[in-house]
C-alpha cells in the first residue's frame, strides 16, 4: 500500500535525522508529534543535498547533485518517488506549501559549494548563508505555522536569524575541517593563516545578534513547535559559549563539542524553563 510505502519513507527520514545529528534529533522529539514526521523529512532531504557536496569526494558530485535535484522534481510531479528521503519530502512540501523559491534557493547554495571556495565579501557570505541556512528555517516555519501565513509573514525574520546563526556556529566549529579538507573559507577575509581572537570575538558578537533577534521569534511559535526550537537554541547557545571560550588557536586546531551529558542537562534546563512559561 502506497500509505505503508510513504510511513517507511518517513521513519527514513527519522533514521537520517538521528545517525547525522543527535542534537536535532532530540530536539525534534521535542515538538509535537503532528509535526515531527515533517521536519525529519526537511532535515533528511537538505542532509543528503549537504553529504553530495561536502562527503561524496570519490564520486562525481556535480552529477550526484544535479540527478538528485531532478529526481526531487520528478517526486513532485508524479507524488511519489522511490527515493524515501524524496518521498517524505515532497509530501511536506505539498502538505505546507513550501514554496519553490525555498528549495531553489537551498540548492543554490548546495552547487556553489561544488566550485566556490571562498566567500570574500559581506553580500556573497549573506547570500550563501540565506541559502543554506535561512530557507531551511522558512521551510520549518511552514510546518510550525501549519498554512497560517499571517504568523508566518509575523516570524519570518526570526526564523531567518535562527537559522544564520546556527550555520555560522558551524561554520566557526568547523573551520579547521572546512579549511583544511574541504578548501573552503566562509567567514570574508578569514582563514586558518590569519585567524585571531579579534576575528573570532567579531564572529561570536555576529551570532549573538542572530541569536537574540531568534528568540524574540521563538516566544511567539505555536505550542506545537517552541519547546523543540528552544531546546536546538539552547544547545547552539552552548555551543557558543563553548566556542567562546576557546582561544583562536583552538578553534583552528580541534573540532568543539558539546558532550551527550551537557546535552542531558541542557534538555532538563530547557523543560523546567518551558514548564515554568519562561519562555
Amino acid at each position: 500500500m502506497k500509505s505503508l510505502f510513504d510511513d517507511v519513507s518517513f521513519k527514513c527520514s527519522k533514521l537520517v535525522t538521528k545517525n547525522y545529528s543527535s542534537s536535532f534529533s532530540i530536539a525534534v522529539k521535542m515538538l509535537s508529534p503532528s509535526i515531527r514526521d515533517a521536519i525529519y523529512s526537511i532535515y533528511g532531504f537538505v542532509r543528503f543535498a549537504d553529504e553530495i557536496v561536502d562527503s561524496f569526494h570519490d564520486f562525481e558530485k556535480e552529477s550526484l547533485i544535479n540527478d538528485f535535484e531532478k529526481e526531487y522534481y520528478k517526486a513532485v510531479n508524479l507524488g511519489i518517488s522511490l527515493n524515501p528521503i524524496l518521498n517524505s519530502f515532497q509530501h511536506t512540501v505539498k502538505e505546507y506549501n513550501i514554496t519553490d523559491d525555498l528549495v531553489q534557493a537551498f540548492l543554490k547554495s548546495m552547487k556553489q559549494d561544488l566550485t566556490k571556495s571562498s566567500y570574500n565579501t559581506q553580500t556573497e557570505y549573506a547570500d550563501y548563508i540565506f541559502g543554506s541556512a535561512d530557507v531551511v528555517g522558512l521551510m520549518c516555519l511552514k510546518v510550525f505555522t501549519k498554512g497560517n501565513n499571517t504568523k508566518y509573514e509575523q516570524l519570518k525574520n526570526e526564523a531567518m536569524r535562527l537559522g544564520s546563526a546556527f550555520q555560522k556556529v558551524n561554520f566557526l566549529r568547523d573551520l579547521k575541517d572546512d579549511n583544511l579538507i574541504l578548501n573552503r573559507t566562509y567567514f570574508p577575509g578569514i582563514n586558518l593563516n590569519n585567524f585571531t581572537e579579534a576575528a573570532k570575538t567579531q564572529i561570536i558578537s555576529e551570532i549573538e545578534d542572530d541569536f537574540n533577534i531568534a528568540y524574540q521569534g521563538i516566544v511567539k511559535l505555536p505550542i506545537e513547535a517552541k519547546f523543540g526550537v528552544y531546546t536546538a537554541y539552547v544547545y547552539y547557545k552552548k555551543l557558543l559559549t563553548k566556542l567562546k571560550n576557546t582561544p583562536y588557536h583552538e578553534i583552528g586546531n580541534s573540532r568543539i563539542r558539546v558532550s551527550n551529558y551537557t546535552k542531558a542537562g541542557l534538555l532538563a534546563q530547557s523543560f523546567v524553563t518551558y514548564k515554568l512559561k519562561l519562555v
